[in-house]
């Protein structure tokens, strides 16, 4: 039987490629970079019509900034501890990625709260990766949250960010069984893997303008997402008839 740590895409996720631009992307992140680097790697193996413009975070030590140094890639720390409030470094953060004619922003580990700055600076152009199946277990530690729940199913989720925590329109998720063998370190690194693949397909829908966010049915109400072209919006973390067992 294949591992469930393999990587198995459900035949919904296929979809054929269509003409496409190098959607220009800004990386936001606090920490090693890991999701970063998938980025990086599909554009590599020309899976991912992108180009990294650059990369921001909050944090000196980030290991996601040597990442983005070895690639080339113009790294820019934001010390978020200098500005006076959150809404003065999202400012300082938007000029950055103006100046660098960012399309979309991807939130790759980034340890902020998004305020209004930044959301009209890029309406339903920032997204982000949630190691959960929103929307559940929104907020910091959400894979421990899960193992803790005791669900049997976790995984992660890519979604536009809007003004809550974690609450904005989700574009798609992956799932990740939790194994009798898992601890909480086990399951964290299980959906790590699925966030790799999950981030850097996502992106490329974007870049093929598959990916639509259109407003609620009243103008008011929550927006919802548009996939053109694809069937489903999950990706299985190993095959179907093995998630059944579950």
């Amino acid at each position: 039987m294949t591992s469930p740590a393999a990587s198995t895409m459900a035949p919904s996720m296929v979809s054929s490629k269509r003409s496409t631009h190098t959607v220009r992307i800004g990386v936001l992140l606090s920490g090693s970079g890991t999701n970063f680097q998938a980025i990086l790697d599909a554009i590599a193996r020309k899976q991912l019509d992108a180009s990294v413009c650059v990369v921001i975070s909050n944090v000196t030590s980030a290991g996601g900034l040597e990442r983005a140094k070895a690639a080339g890639i113009p790294a820019i720390v934001l010390d978020h501890r200098r500005y006076g409030n959150r809404k003065d470094f999202d400012a300082a953060v938007a000029e950055v990625l103006v100046g660098h004619n960012v399309e979309y922003v991807v939130l790759a580990g980034f340890m902020r709260v998004i305020t209004s700055v930044m959301l009209d600076a890029f309406p339903m152009r920032i997204v982000n990766i949630h190691p959960a199946l929103l929307p559940a277990f929104a907020g910091l530690n959400a894979q421990s949250q899960a193992f803790s729940y005791g669900v049997k199913l976790s995984g992660c989720t890519v979604h536009f960010v809007d003004a809550g925590t974690d609450t904005g329109p989700i574009i798609a998720q992956a799932v990740v069984p939790v194994l009798s063998s898992d601890d909480d370190e086990s399951l964290r690194q299980r959906i790590l893997q699925a966030e790799h693949r999950l981030l850097p397909t996502v992106l490329q829908w974007i870049a093929e303008g598959r990916v639509t966010a259109k407003p609620g049915p009243k103008g008011t109400e929550r927006a919802r997402v548009v996939l053109e072209g694809v069937e489903g919006a999950f990706v299985y973390d190993l095959p179907m008839q093995e998630l059944e067992q579950f």
